[in-house]
């Protein structure tokens, strides 16, 4: 089953719909390799992308066939992603954070739950 063609520039572009989850100045890392240090995560019509801070696509997937999760192990600020088989570490900042709501982990968790429809 061959996956639809997805591109960065995608993401700004008239007759997307609003990001469900997007967060900036995310640390992405391959596990003991850092990638980014001020990348974006961006959950938007039922897909899930990992962008350089210069807008370069690191991976991105259908958030189906994503499975995401928060560790006990890692910080309040870390989560941990499988997209496409490779695991992601996303390490999302204080800027991040609204005022007197949910972490941004906890955001991004429950956007690609409710993007998914289903329990992730």
């Amino acid at each position: 089953m061959a996956e639809t063609e997805f591109s960065a520039a995608d993401f700004g572009a008239p007759g997307f719909g609003a990001a469900e989850f997007r967060a900036s100045d995310v640390r992405i890392r391959r596990w003991a390799r850092s990638l980014t240090r001020a990348g974006q995560v961006i959950v938007q019509d039922g897909r899930i992308a990992l962008l350089t801070s210069t807008g370069r696509e690191i991976a991105s997937a259908p958030v189906t066939a994503v499975s995401a999760g928060k560790p006990w192990f890692l910080a309040a600020d870390s989560a941990v992603a499988r997209i496409n088989g490779v695991r992601y570490r996303l390490t999302m900042g204080q800027r991040n954070r609204r005022p007197g709501g949910a972490a941004p982990v906890r955001r991004f968790l429950e956007a690609l739950r409710s993007a998914a429809g289903r329990r992730v």
